[in-house]
C-alpha cells in the first residue's frame, strides 16, 4: 500500500515551515515531545537523553525549539496562503 504524500505547511507568506521545510531534521512530533517534556519540567540534558532512536538532538536545538527561535510557526492548507510581497 502506497503512503499518501505529506500536506505542505506554509506560513502566511507562503514559505514552507515545519517537518515540510526543505531543512528540517526533527518531525513535527518530535517537536511537540520536546515541548511537552520541557512544560513537564524537564531540562535540556534529560530531553536530549530522550531521543535515542538514532535522531541526534543537541542541547542547544531543545533550546532553541523551548524558547520559539526555532519552529515556531504553524503551518496552514497552501490554498489559503497569502501571496508573498513583491520586492520594489
Amino acid at each position: 500500500m502506497a503512503t499518501s504524500p505529506k500536506k505542505l505547511q506554509v506560513n502566511n507568506l507562503g514559505y514552507r515551515v515545519g517537518e515540510t521545510h526543505h531543512r528540517a531534521k526533527l518531525s513535527d512530533a518530535d517537536v511537540e515531545t520536546i515541548l511537552y517534556l520541557h512544560e513537564a519540567g524537564l531540562s535540556y540534558t534529560q530531553i536530549v537523553a530522550k531521543f535515542d532512536d538514532g535522531v541526534t538532538v543537541s542541547k542547544s536545538t531543545v533550546r532553541d525549539i523551548t524558547t520559539g527561535r526555532i519552529r515556531h510557526q504553524t503551518g496552514q492548507a497552501p490554498d489559503g496562503v497569502a501571496k508573498r510581497p513583491k520586492r520594489g
